[in-house]
């Protein structure tokens, strides 16, 4: 990540990512997204569409929504899906990086779990936009 693109990614959260499905056909859904060292997190769960288009073809177009209306960025990616015994811990990372502490950890953790909660993460292949 470039120092053009962190401070963008930095500042704003909210994105739409496009999958593939299984037809080629593009699968579109509002996200948050988070900067996390050189890559991007986003959550999701074990049930989403777009989890399973991403188990069958990781790659996915972020499209990060800017503060005005032409501010802009385009980023291609490969997906890994963090689903392992510690996804409610970096669920909870990823929150913290998104809207702070939440009031209840315990009880966060907790509903990570029933949610069966999961972590993409995003790895930058290109960006490109106006911002």
């Amino acid at each position: 990540m470039d120092d053009r693109v962190r401070p963008f990614l930095e500042k704003h959260s909210a994105a739409v990512v496009a999958t593939i499905k299984e037809d080629g056909a593009p699968h579109v859904a509002r996200v948050a997204i988070a900067p996390m060292g050189d890559v991007l997190w986003s959550s999701g769960t074990q049930t989403r569409v777009r989890t399973r288009h991403l188990r069958r073809d990781p790659r996915a177009t972020l499209l990060v929504l800017g503060s005005g209306p032409y501010e802009w960025m385009g980023i291609e990616s490969h997906v890994r899906i963090l689903d392992g015994d510690d996804a409610p811990e970096l669920n909870l990372r990823l929150y913290r990086a998104l809207a702070g502490e939440p009031k209840d950890i315990e009880e966060y953790l907790a509903a990570m779990v029933r949610e069966r909660r999961l972590v993409y993460e995003f790895t930058i292949d290109r960006t490109y936009g106006q911002f």
